[in-house]
């Protein structure tokens, strides 16, 4: 589903964008729009694609009502444009995680997996953009800073602390992939996974020797009968939540804090 990557625009442009240091030209045509009205578009329009395909300099222009050149005067590149949209998402979710008052550090773990999970599904589309170079802007930094703090003075070293956060974005943003796919699946073929199944289970069952492969038709089956289906997105979730905090339990105890 990844098919656009982070920090491949000019660095220190879009630093100074998402940062909000660079200075409009002062000759020229007066200017009508703002970097924040062009990217607040941009994140509308990719909303409701709920894609990136179909975003370009020229259709957020069209939506403003202005000229596509004109944008250039506020982002430099569509590829930056991305980016400024990533940091705008993150500062929604910065916003969200400002009001968390977990319990303990387990809790606070799950409600920063809860705020990840709400942000991708309300932007599918940033599922599409790898973030190995994150956007290096004011609301990306402020969301890892107050995701760490929900494990700070637990007893985890700095870069064990870097780790579970890292550790639950990866968990989150897997298992919302698989989420947004699977609904993308069904609006593409028409079909649910449910009449997918109802079809091809029959013709599975004409070929298929529980014999040969034990193990997986004993687990299939009972997972099957759990789930009413072939996976349940909540159930895989919370599942590997719940590992991972126990996981980290673990660690914690371990390092005799």
């Amino acid at each position: 589903m990844t098919s656009e990557s982070s920090g491949s625009a000019d660095p220190a442009k879009t630093i100074a964008l998402l940062w909000g240091t660079r200075r409009l030209p002062r000759r020229g045509p007066r200017h009508a729009l703002s970097a924040g009205q062009v990217i607040a578009t941009a994140i509308g329009l990719a909303d409701e694609d709920k894609d990136l395909a179909q975003l370009s300099m020229r259709r957020v222009a069209e939506t403003l009502g202005v000229g596509t050149m004109s944008l250039y005067t506020y982002v430099v590149s569509r590829a930056e444009l991305v980016e400024a949209m990533l940091d705008s998402v993150y500062g929604a979710a910065v916003a969200r995680l400002r009001e968390l008052r977990p319990g303990d550090w387990r809790d606070g773990l799950r409600q920063v997996a809860a705020v990840n999970w709400a942000m991708y599904l309300d932007h599918p589309w940033m599922l599409q953009v790898f973030t190995g170079r994150p956007p290096l802007g004011p609301n990306a930094i402020a969301k890892y800073d107050l995701e760490l703090r929900v494990v700070d003075g637990v007893g985890l070293t700095d870069v064990e602390m870097d780790a579970v956060v890292t550790l639950v974005h990866t968990h989150v943003e897997g298992v919302a992939r698989r989420k947004v796919e699977a609904e993308q699946a069904e609006r593409r073929t028409g079909i649910t996974d449910a009449q997918w199944w109802e079809a091809a289970g029959p013709a599975l069952a004409e070929v298929l020797d529980p014999g040969r492969f034990p193990v997986a038709d004993r687990v299939g089956r009972a997972a099957g009968e759990a789930h009413q289906s072939a996976f349940d997105i909540e159930h895989e979730y919370a599942f590997g939540l719940d590992r991972m905090i126990e996981g980290v339990e673990a660690l914690i105890r371990r390092s005799g804090a």
